[in-house]
């Protein structure tokens, strides 16, 4: 799901079922005759205009998170970055649409399909006769074939993130014609159109050396709408420009420079103007959205000033002298007077600063969706109370998803919707509401199966030296000396699974201990698997019937064995995570009305999912995942069962809260190796609906997706789950229009969690 969405693919989810089977989980969403995936929550806000409208020539001033370290998309520490620039560079034989599924690419592709089934599996892509290497070789056979060798798995010397789907391949060969590419798996694989996406040219896949060092600062073969003219570290940007060799429609655009801005440093570029494109946060598209807004018909000027106040008028130097001698006549020492006269001066300085910086930014608007990706609770099932499934479903009912969702998006005026599955978006095809499995929110039940795990009201708390409240991290002392407790005022930063951009590991189907993280799809750092041991939850889901919780256990922390039932709650301390407070503010609150207290600790950046989500070390956290097209292949290491490994660690592959079955892996090998859509979407929406019985994470809503864009910028912003169409963006002409979506209307669509 990408952040940031989303480039190369990230995993997602994992899951574990009722052991006892006290309760059956109820019917599965999508056995109705209605399709339950919906429609997307929002369109995609980009200003779309037609080609005719646009001008030729210009430099989009595009604001990324990072410079890359590499531009193979394929490499471990490929990032968000990486991913926007393979977009606009190689070939993709698929992009997503606007409701998150894989179409075919024209400008590649006349045609893929599975020609064969038995007794093996074939595809023949037969591709555009126009589509040439920027060095006017034909794109064929041998570009295919040494990408699948490269990303097999076969060979350890290639420094692979991944081997999802190419290991399933058997062999591939030119087919009836030089234009087409056979492919044929020794294994049936549905999501075949995964592949080939981004497809690379044969001379950065051919060698082992080629693939880990020839595409990492330049990329001198390439076959899209813009080439990379040079990826400049010290300037802090990557610098595309268009490719003479294209054939396809050609770019409006003569460069695209993206440039490296941290997110809280962006406004400060937008007024300088610097940049023409940049994600940004909810307080920054508050300033921008008022400064867009109504204007001085004379001057030009925005008539609001600071915080609501009217905007002050050009009196200048002479009202603070008249100031000055009305003071005196009046009785007010000299003295006072002046100081009366520069605290104004001060305040018109201010109010003139605010309305130039207001002036700068009244060329943008703000771009809004919501991003291809959700923000989820997590649970870490390994140990400590949340091993038990019934405390982990007990948080989980607690939750009030729907008030989260709206303290979230309705302020930004988005659909506030809880997310209903943990594997796909309302909107694409896998989507169905699986939330029934877990229950609906309800605090009496919550507290009923605490009661059954044994946690007691205003139990007696025996704390021996050294020994910390369950829940709480053992090594605590050791951990103060290394993460950073942050004061209230700080922002903490919010992370989308796979678009962190510096982190370092592997992302690979079979499971391996490393996996890539993302803020935010697709890089990745080296994750530990801490100490880690194996799911052990009591049997049993409920209380026996009839138990009824006590009177006052709303109010009663609650506790077992002499140990108080707090849950560590870990959270990131960087800039730019105002929601991430807000939200782990309420769900504490949420948690502390059944009885479950919090120790809320906010730890540096660059340490939050490397040294706590990924070791293992925390019960609660808030991170997110970015929505795949092919979910049965991307989400299945992030449900999979962990196994131990053979060192005796714990393999979690990127299972972050320990939690999974047996029967959920089954399902998504079952949907994996069918080709039929439909079942393999009932397949999906089973192991969902498990997924979300085992309570081992918590889906709570869409990501926002908040872009400043200048105003004459067209088919550029918020994109939601659309691939981009780089040779399509410039600059509207003078008198020409984008089309902007209406505001959204509050939705009645199956995703409501009630449904």
């Amino acid at each position: 799901m990408s952040h940031v969405g989303v480039g190369p693919r990230a995993v997602m989810r994992s899951v574990a079922f009722l052991t006892a089977g006290v309760l059956a989980v109820p019917a599965l969403a999508g056995c109705t005759s209605e399709d339950p995936s919906g429609k997307p929550l929002a369109e995609q806000d980009v200003a779309a205009a037609g080609r005719a409208s646009v001008s030729d020539g210009g430099t989009l001033r595009w604001a990324v998170d990072s410079v890359p370290d590499t531009l193979n998309a394929f490499q471990s520490d490929a990032d968000a970055t990486t991913t926007r620039v393979a977009q606009a560079v190689l070939p993709s034989m698929f992009r997503m649409d606007e409701a998150g599924s894989p179409v075919r690419n024209p400008d590649y592709l006349e045609s893929a399909e599975v020609v064969d089934t038995e007794p093996k599996q074939v595809v023949v892509y037969k591709l555009n006769q126009q589509a040439v290497w920027s060095d006017g070789r034909e794109i064929g056979a041998a570009d295919f074939a040494a990408q699948w060798r490269a990303l097999s798995g076969k060979d350890s010397a290639y420094w692979t993130a991944r081997n999802a789907g190419y290991d399933r391949i058997e062999k591939i060969e030119r087919g009836a014609s030089d234009l087409e590419v056979k492919v044929t798996f020794s294994r049936p694989y549905a999501d075949w159109k995964a592949l080939f996406t981004p497809l690379y040219p044969k001379d950065v896949t051919g060698t082992p050396d080629a693939f880990n060092d020839g595409a990492r600062r330049a990329l001198k073969v390439s076959a899209g709408p813009f080439a990379v003219k040079k990826v400049d570290t010290k300037g802090d940007q990557v610098v595309l420009t268009g490719n003479p060799r294209w054939w396809g429609e050609p770019a409006k655009l003569d460069q695209i420079v993206l440039r490296a801005v941290p997110r809280d440093e962006r406004v400060s570029e937008l007024v300088a103007g610097e940049l023409d494109l940049a994600e940004i946060d909810p307080e920054t598209a508050d300033e921008v959205g008022l400064a867009a807004g109504p204007r001085d018909p004379a001057t030009g000027t925005p008539l609001m000033g600071p915080e609501g106040t009217p905007a002050a008028g050009p009196q200048g130097r002479s009202a603070a002298q008249a100031l000055r001698s009305w003071a005196i006549a009046n009785g007010s020492d000299e003295e006072a007077a002046e100081e009366e006269v520069l605290a104004r001066e001060k305040r018109r300085e201010a109010e003139a600063k605010a309305r130039r910086r207001q002036q700068a930014l009244s060329g943008f608007e703000v771009r809004k969706s919501l991003e291809p990706a959700y923000t989820q609770l997590a649970l870490n099932g390994a140990d400590g109370p949340l091993a038990d499934e019934r405390v982990r479903r007990a948080v989980a009912r607690a939750l009030d998803r729907e008030k989260l969702a709206e303290a979230v998006l309705k302020p930004l005026g988005l659909p506030a919707e809880p997310v209903g599955s943990h594997l796909a978006l309302s909107g694409q095809p896998a989507y169905a509401d699986g939330s029934g499995a877990l229950g609906e929110q309800n605090a009496k039940e919550a507290r009923a199966l605490l009661a059954d795990a044994g946690w007691v009201p205003g139990g007696p708390v025996k704390k021996k030296d050294g020994e910390e409240a369950a829940g709480a991290e053992k090594d605590k002392e050791e951990k103060d000396g290394k993460d950073e407790k942050k004061s209230e005022g700080d922002d903490e930063g919010t992370y989308i699974v796979g678009e962190d951009n510096k982190n370092e590991g592997d992302r690979n189907d079979g499971g391996g201990d490393d996996a890539k993280d993302g803020a935010d799809g697709e890089s990745g750092e080296k994750h530990s698997s801490g100490k880690n041991t194996a799911q052990g939850g009591a049997p049993g889901a409920y209380a026996p019937k009839g138990t009824a919780a006590p009177a006052d256990a709303a109010a009663a922390p609650l506790a077992k064995d002499g140990k108080a039932l707090t849950l560590r709650f870990v959270l990131p301390s960087g800039p730019g995570s105002e929601t991430l407070r807000t939200v782990a503010d309420r769900i504490t609150d949420m948690l502390k009305e059944i009885g479950i207290g919090t120790e809320v600790t906010k730890v540096p950046d660059e340490s939050y999912f490397k040294d706590h989500i990924a070791a293992g070390e925390y019960d609660l956290a808030l991170y997110s995942w970015p929505a795949s097209a092919f979910p049965a292949t991307d989400a299945r290491p992030i449900y999979a069962k962990p196994v131990p490994a053979a060192d005796g660690s714990l393999n979690v592959a990127q299972n972050y809260t320990r939690v999974g079955t047996d029967q959920v892996d089954q399902l998504f090998d079952r949907a994996m190796t069918t080709l039929d859509q439909k079942e393999a979407r009932g397949l999906l929406r089973k192991a969902d609906s498990r997924i979300w019985a085992a309570a081992g994470s918590v889906p709570l809503y869409q990501r926002p997706q908040l872009v400043a864009a200048r105003e004459n910028l067209a088919n550029a912003g918020a994109f939601g789950f659309e691939t981009p169409v780089y040779e399509d963006m410039g600059f509207l002409k003078k008198g020409a229009q984008g089309s902007r979506p209406s505001a959204p209307a509050p939705s009645s669509s199956p995703s409501s969690p009630s449904s």
